[in-house]
This record gives C-alpha cells, structure tokens and sequence, in this order.
C-alpha cells in the first residue's frame, strides 16, 4: 500500500513539474491571452490525438449527458486558462501563480457541495493559512494596483479551475484522463475560434515555438497527468499537493526571465504552499 501510495505521488509530482511552466510561458509569451490559449487548444489537442490513436484509447463518449458534462467542464477550464493568463500579464510568475493556487482551498470548501466525500473540518485551517499567504502577497488592497488586480483575476481562476477538476472527477471513473482533456481541448478550440479574428496575430509566427512548448508541456502533458491522478486521489488531496507548482514556476522565471521575488511574496507564498506540505503528510497517513 505504502509503495503504491508512493508511485501516485510521484506521478503527480512529475505532473505538476510540467504543469509549472504555464507561468513562465503564459508571462513570455507575447500574445492576448484568448489567443495564446486557443493555439494552445488546437496544438495540445492535435498531440493527445496521436498519442491516443497510438495506443488506442477509447475516445468515444457514450452518452448526451456526459458529452454536457465534459462540454460545461471545458467551459470551465478555458475560462480559468484566460483569466489565470491575465493575472500573470498584469504582474509577475510569481503572484499569477500563487493566487491561482488558492484553487485547493475552494476545492476543498466546495467539492463536499458536488461529490459524496466528507467535508474535513482541516480544511478551514489550511484556508486561514492560504488567506493570510494572500493578505501578505498583495502590496495594497487597491484596483489601480496592477499587482492586485493581478491577484483578483488569479483568485477568479482559481475557483473556475476547481469547479473544472470537480466536474472532471465525475468523468474520471469511466473515462481514461487523456480521453477527457482532448475532448475539452476540442472543444475549446471551436468555442475560441473567432479569437485570431478579434486579437493581434502580427507577431504569432515568432512566438510559435513556446506555443508549442505551452501546449506540449503543460497542456498534452501536464494536465492530462494531473486529471488522471485524480483516480488515486481525491480532487482536494490532488489540488493541494500539486500546488508545488509556483515554486518550480517561479525557480523557473529566476532562471529564464530573470523574476526576483520580493520579501512578502516569499513569506507569503510560504504560508500557502506549507498546505502542500500539511496536506501531503496527512493524504498518505489515511493510506495507512
């Protein structure tokens, strides 16, 4: 059981390492965001589609209801991709990313309210520690404030992405991971498709090839990884422990973009991610 437990949290660890690269990629990639994200639809989705065939993955959808599902899901999900996007133009990897990464505190507060799994009175501790993370994060509690306004946006997507993974979770039992996330990428793809048509594509040929970085990496990669761990955890357990993703991204964005974190952003960041390090410890004590 121990050896088991240990090979799904390294799987997830593995995934979230490639899910970390969306900040310094979404921060350097110089695009609108709406169309950053349908390149990245249409190319992650073109690479799981191959990936799929190869090895032959059921990719048929057997009823309307869960087609809805899967559709109100992506929804979801490209509407957490934009608005994470625009919280990490308007500041750094940094605050993007650990304002999104409130998303296990809100999964953790309403996934009781979708799914039959007993609500953790512990979770209310970790969401004070997240709080007070973002209370320190934030240099002034004002809308002209870039850094801020970043926050609000990164706290948005933080709750449209834990409503993706909760509505995920309910597929996951019958169909595999990848299955799911290309679907999703489809048809976000078709949904974002007057997007080159209302936003700056001057510049597209040269910004290219993190594109495909983006989708290959993160996307094709790292969330189809990620939604398949849900099988071995729940959606709250797999949220907070993949919240080591800001500290990958921002040792990243240190290296390659040159983004120094400032004292508060460590204190605060610190208080958020010590969920991980809680959460981690006691998801592997009930496995025993």
């Amino acid at each position: 059981m121990k050896n088991q437990y240990t090979k799904n949290l390294i799987f997830l660890l593995i995934a979230t390492l490639f899910g970390s690269t969306s900040g310094p990629l979404g921060k350097f990639i110089d695009l609108d965001p709406p169309l950053i994200i349908w390149c990245r639809c249409i190319i992650g989705g073109l690479f799981l589609y191959i990936f799929c065939y190869v090895k032959k993955v059921n990719l048929k959808i057997s009823s309307k209801k869960d087609f809805l599902t899967i559709t109100i899901s992506a929804l979801f999900f490209g509407a957490h991709w934009i608005t994470y996007f625009y919280a990490l133009k308007l500041s750094n990897v940094a605050i993007g990313m650990l304002s999104l990464f409130t998303y296990p505190m809100l999964t953790a507060l309403i996934e009781p309210l979708f799914i039959k799994v007993k609500f953790d009175p512990m979770y209310i501790f970790l969401s004070i520690m997240v709080l007070i993370g973002l209370y320190i994060l934030a240099p002034e509690f004002s809308l002209e404030s870039s850094s801020f306004s970043a926050i609000i946006f990164g706290v948005i997507s933080a709750l449209l992405y834990a409503l993706r993974n909760i509505i995920s979770k309910k597929l996951i039992s019958r169909y595999s991971g990848m299955s799911i996330m290309m679907h999703q990428l489809i048809i976000l793809s078709l949904v974002l498709l007057p997007a080159p048509f209302l936003f700056d594509v001057s510049n597209i040929s040269t910004e290219f090839p993190y594109i495909i970085a983006l989708a290959l990496l993160t996307t094709a990669i790292g969330h189809t990884m990620i939604v398949s761990s849900f099988k071995h955890f729940s959606v709250s357990t797999a949220s907070i422990i993949s919240s080591t993703q800001p500290i990958f991204g921002i040792l990243i964005a240190i290296v390659f973009l040159n983004e120094i974190p400032n004292l508060n952003t460590f204190i605060g960041g610190s208080l958020i991610l010590a969920t991980v390090v809680i959460e981690s410890y006691r998801s592997r004590q009930k496995t025993n």
